[in-house]
């Protein structure tokens, strides 16, 4: 029986690939003890319990990127959240650590090292993160979702998709999507979402130009994220939700899909077909714009800046595009040759192999 340490979290593009492989790992392995390693601040601690998986929690303890308090208390900080990684390690046996990024991760990588048992990693995005870039360091096997991504040996893994999106029917779950989001499903729907932190510009954009947008005749199903802005106006034919747990049945409804970059979105775009506007966050390393490179190319999505998704480009580009079903059907047909669903396979794959070579 294998004893695995999953560490990641914080937003949804951590801990849904992680427990898409903690699902796969347990129908492939039904003996296997699975422990996650998150924080109590972040998503996994409502999305982990709920998925029948065991939560253990350290404390949150970002890497410093200023001179301040906060980077004077981290060493002692971060030493804590690995010492007690490190007695997780031992008290339960753990052989094997597979992190996904996020605040737990980078102490996960560092208690495997010193407690010698194999570390993997899955990079979910082109350029990678600070965690996953120490865990290169230390040795540890790399996944990367994205061809290109600068990790010198890493794996080409695909990301790893949740079992709602790789088993979803979209044509067979729209009328339940539609009774479920008080939709008509015989009318087109865009979705407009910033992801499980939602995004402000989006959400303001959107609320300014509903009116141009439900005279397209399209219905708009919108998720905004918890306080980032976009109240209900109650228009019929407009659905403002704060948060998603069925982005599957969205996803079923949608027809085409305005939102966020980030490496999960893109990936689970692709496995749908779905067409989509993608509005890269302007904060960070750039990492969104890398992420939807491929399916840009392929023809089934097109990038937009966040400065000018204004309520300015609804009316002079994205109106017209909804006006225009022929060109989005065949965006929907380039994205769905980019997609792949293996992610969770090939990743356990790469895991197998790194406990064969400890044995």
């Amino acid at each position: 029986m294998t004893t695995a340490l999953l560490a990641g979290g914080g937003t949804a593009g951590h801990v849904n690939p992680l427990l898409a492989l903690a699902d796969h790992w347990r129908e492939q392995e039904s003996d296997a003890e699975l422990l996650v390693l998150g924080t109590a601040e972040g998503l996994e601690a409502r999305l982990v319990p709920a998925r029948g998986y065991e939560l253990l929690t350290i404390p949150r303890v970002p890497f410093p990127r200023r001179p301040d308090g906060a980077a004077l208390r981290f060493p002692l900080r971060f030493r804590e959240a690995v010492a007690r990684t490190r007695a997780i390690i031992r008290d339960r046996g753990v052989q094997v650590v597979v992190g996904f990024g996020g605040y737990a991760s980078a102490p996960a990588y560092l208690a495997a090292r010193l407690e010698g048992i194999p570390i993997i990693a899955h990079e979910a995005n082109a350029r990678p993160g600070i965690a996953n870039r120490l865990a290169h360091r230390l040795g540890g096997r790399i996944g990367i979702t994205f061809a290109g991504t600068p990790m010198r040996g890493a794996r080409l893994v695909g990301m790893p998709l949740r079992r709602e999106i790789l088993q979803l029917d979209r044509v067979a779950a729209r009328p339940v999507a539609g009774a479920f989001f008080d939709l008509d499903p015989a009318r087109p729907v865009l979705l407009v979402t910033g992801g499980s932190t939602g995004a402000r510009r989006l959400n303001q954009t959107v609320g300014q130009s509903i009116a141009h947008l439900l005279g397209t005749g399209w219905q708009v199903l919108h998720i905004t994220g918890r306080d980032r802005g976009g109240d209900d106006p109650g228009i019929p034919g407009y659905r403002v939700v704060e948060y998603c747990d069925r982005m599957d049945l969205a996803f079923a409804l949608a027809d085409l899909v305005v939102c966020r970059s980030g490496s999960a979105t893109v990936s689970e775009l692709a496995a749908l077909g779905l067409p989509s506007v993608l509005v890269p966050y302007p904060v960070g390393n750039g990492e969104q714009r890398l992420n939807a490179r491929e399916l840009v190319a392929a023809g089934g999505a097109v990038v937009v800046d966040d400065a000018d998704a204004t309520p300015e480009w609804v009316r002079d580009a994205l109106v017209p595009m909804l006006m225009h079903r022929a060109g989005i059907a065949r965006m929907a047909a380039a994205a769905g040759t980019v997609g792949r669903r293996d992610g969770s396979a090939a990743l356990l794959g790469l895991v197998r192999e790194a406990l064969a070579t400890s044995a």
